[in-house]
């Protein structure tokens, strides 16, 4: 045997897979909530086993980037969740602090529009694109509210290039999404505030295709302006009260018809 040639130990090429999905974690081409392909499928898109990619996503999930999904599959986390339970405390315990959390997303928001506008691949405002098109579809049922909303503004964050923008959206965004629930049942029920909320996501969609920075964080601007000043106009229950996460349709089950919500 030429000793110039050794074994490569089975490991190793675990190893491998492992780095190359924390690369794509890292770098935000995986973002945090976004669920992976099936071990079968990832196996054949990286032309490695399944045994060594199960050994791959041990590792990422003992580090905590990685977790199991109930009923099987697996989920980008990078160590999210538990930053999102202390937060939803806080924001549940606390309309103010519900207040604070959606004033620094506006703030982060803007920033990100005007990213992505100038920043977007082609795939990038793809994506965007698609979430536009589902978020505003005839006959969306309402209870896709807010997981329309967040896969809009996901793909706005995956766009910004910044994969410190992106977790930092995963520590925001599943309280966001939950609160915003609630409150566009509490709040923002009415057809015109639908029709409303859907001309600035129009708007900031439009910009981000149009690759206008300017517009685009104007356009994000004036959108988490009308749902800050609707928080500071309206004295709701204590989110704690009617919980964050409830059913989605709403008080008495109702099922408000639109597409935006924040």
């Amino acid at each position: 045997m030429d000793p110039r040639f050794q074994e490569i130990p089975r490991e190793r090429v675990a190893d491998r897979i492992a780095n190359e999905l924390l690369r794509l974690i890292t770098s935000g081409e995986l973002a945090p909530g976004e669920r992976l392909p099936g071990e079968r499928q990832l196996a054949d898109m990286m032309g490695v086993s399944r045994v060594s990619i199960r050994a791959a996503l041990q590792q990422l999930k003992a580090q905590g980037f990685v977790t199991a999904v109930q009923g099987g599959g697996t989920r980008i986390t990078a160590a999210a969740d538990q930053l999102d339970s202390a937060l939803a405390q806080l924001v549940r315990s606390n309309r103010d602090n519900l207040h604070d959390l959606a004033e620094v997303r506006s703030n982060l928001e803007v920033w990100a529009a005007r990213r992505a506008a100038e920043r977007a691949t082609p795939e990038q405002r793809a994506e965007i694109d698609r979430a536009f098109v589902t978020m505003t579809a005839e006959g969306r049922p309402s209870r896709f509210k807010a997981e329309d909303d967040h896969n809009f503004h996901l793909a706005i964050a995956k766009a910004s290039g910044s994969a410190v923008y992106l977790h930092l959206m995963s520590v925001l965004g599943d309280v966001l999404e939950q609160m915003f629930a609630f409150h566009r049942y509490s709040l923002y029920a009415s057809p015109a505030d639908d029709q409303r909320l859907t001309r600035q996501h129009r708007a900031i969609w439009a910009a981000i295709k149009a690759r206008d920075g300017d517009a685009a964080a104007a356009a994000m601007k004036d959108h988490l302006t009308t749902v800050l000043s609707r928080y500071e106009e309206d004295e709701p229950a204590t989110p704690a009260a009617n919980g964050p996460g409830n059913d989605s349709q709403g008080d008495n089950g109702r099922d408000t018809s639109g597409s935006a919500h924040g």
